[in-house]
């Protein structure tokens, strides 16, 4: 009698809980803002998305051995082990429009640049060192300052800007937040130092901050703002939570940038925080990209920032691929030495799943490049490894049957230009789709 009992609760308990997440479904839905470039993406949306799940696996370090800890040449406290990320919201997923621009001009890696030293072609009022986290080059930026790539002094109306930001262990609710801006500088050698944090005198564009702490007591969320400013006035402005950079939980996020004109939206890895129709105004040359920090409550509080990637162009992947035959993009990101797909090729990625959805009799050809870094054979392997994952995704994720796609990969044997930069190389590292007649 007691079993049966047992067996009886438990099947009400899940009726129950369906029933909570069914609501929690329909109020996630009902929320739901998906815009793209392509026309025809919002009609495709409704048809994949059933396939969006856990599509990623975690992101690998790039030194696997060294990963385990944090080392440069100073005594500092470094951010500690975290533990994995819980999984992609699929509602999240399906939202993620972030399309990256198809010529890439900026790649910033600091791995030119010496540990313990301020990296070359950059400006600052503060300081900032080259320390290694991960087996990577990462630049600690110092406080109360502003940092300023100079490699970076013009910018059109449409781009995007990716970078990564993490913070040390236990930073603290009082410590001020990490802020990026886009900025127009009639002198951008000596205009940059206006930018200071919580100073507005003379300024134009629009600053973006964000928080690994949204209360002194929890870390159950971060917290982001922003305000724009025109000849130096204060304009439009929030503040909202955010689910992504999170002191000890999520310590390191991936920040995407996207300016459409006016238009600006910003993502958290793969949650838009903030879609701004009107952040820019007509007029103004937005020439300068800014990172800034304000003071800190402990010694032991830092942000670091890599992975700095610009890039402008809007793909015209459906043009391109339908009418041209062929669509080639650099966007699509995976991790190094590595078939494992980065999360922030999601956008792209489905606006390819669209086309395809939309265009039932088309089929396709995947062929993977890499840059001439390492082994030519095993770059050959890694690039067919490459077209194999996407043709995987594209079948499991979107539902694209497997016979309407091959795949081959050509390695380092055709490069897009020399392999002399680390800038011709991002390029270089490319996916091609070309329809079969």
């Amino acid at each position: 009698m007691a079993t049966k009992l047992f067996i009886l609760l438990m099947l009400i308990s899940s009726v129950s809980q369906a029933q909570i997440n069914t609501k929690e479904i329909k109020r996630n839905a009902e929320g739901r803002v998906n815009e793209s470039l392509n026309k025809g993406v919002n009609a495709g949306i409704d048809k994949i998305e059933k396939g969006i799940g856990s599509i990623f696996k975690g992101k690998k370090a790039k030194n696997a051995a060294k990963a385990d800890t944090l080392t440069n040449r100073t005594t500092e406290q470094q951010p500690e082990e975290s533990s994995p990320a819980p999984q992609q919201n699929s509602d999240i997923l399906r939202k993620f429009d972030f399309v990256q621009g198809d010529k890439i001009l900026v790649v910033e890696n600091f791995s030119q640049d010496n540990l313990g030293d301020f990296p070359t072609k950059w400006s600052t009022n503060s300081g900032g060192e080259i320390v290694e986290l991960n087996g990577e080059h990462w630049f600690n930026v110092g406080k109360n300052g502003v940092f300023m790539p100079q490699f970076i002094n013009n910018l059109p109306d449409n781009f995007t800007l990716e970078f990564d930001v993490t913070s040390s262990a236990n930073f603290n609710f009082y410590s001020n937040p990490f802020s990026f801006s886009i900025a127009e500088l009639a002198n951008p050698n000596t205009d940059y130092v206006k930018w200071k944090q919580f100073n507005r005198l003379g300024r134009n564009g629009i600053e973006v901050s964000i928080h690994p702490k949204s209360v002194s007591t929890s870390n159950s969320k971060g917290t982001t703002n922003y305000q724009v400013y025109t000849n130096g006035n204060y304009g439009d402005k929030n503040k909202a939570m955010q689910n992504e950079f999170i002191s000890d939980v999520k310590p390191t996020v991936h920040v995407s940038i996207w300016r459409q004109k006016n238009r600006l939206r910003v993502y958290l890895n793969q949650e838009k925080v903030w879609d701004l129709p009107n952040a820019f105004f007509d007029g103004k040359k937005y020439n300068s990209i800014l990172f800034q920090t304000g003071n800190f409550k402990k010694e032991e509080d830092k942000y670091y920032i890599n992975n700095l990637r610009l890039a402008v162009g809007n793909p015209d992947t459906r043009n391109k691929l339908i009418n041209e035959g062929k669509f080639v993009s650099s966007g699509i990101l995976f991790d190094v030495n590595s078939a494992n797909i980065k999360p922030e090729s999601l956008g792209l990625i489905k606006s390819i799943a669209v086309i395809l959805q939309e265009n039932p009799i088309v089929k396709i050809k995947i062929i993977g490049h890499t840059d001439s870094d390492g082994d030519e054979k095993d770059n050959l392997k890694l690039s067919k490894q490459r077209a194999d994952a996407l043709k995987m995704m594209l079948s499991t994720d979107f539902g694209i049957a497997t016979t309407r796609m091959q795949t081959d990969g050509k390695g380092e044997s055709i490069p897009a230009m020399p392999n002399t930069s680390e800038i011709n190389k991002a390029n270089n590292r490319r996916v091609e789709f070309v329809k079969i007649k």
